[in-house]
């Protein structure tokens, strides 16, 4: 029999692609009005400039990376 206590937790929530999405789509109805979009817009510059500094990531993947990293510091903080 298994333990439930001891049963695998989902370490991702279901819920957070889901969330995204609905962050990203008022931040496009909104524009800059929206509280998430000037951090996310920072994040995603500072993301690009670091990836234009290393040597392995380019500027595009750092920019996505950034803006990815801080969508999600605004849905799950």
């Amino acid at each position: 029999m298994t333990d439930p206590d001891k049963a695998p937790k989902d370490p991702i929530d279901n819920r957070i692609l889901a969330d995204a999405v609905d962050e990203v789509k008022a931040m496009g109805k909104e524009g800059m009005e929206h509280p998430s979009s000037k951090p996310v817009l920072t994040g995603a510059a500072v993301g690009a400039l670091a990836g234009g500094l290393l040597p392995v990531v380019t500027w595009p993947i750092g920019l996505v990376a950034g803006a990815g990293y801080m969508i999600y510091k605004r849905i799950r903080p």
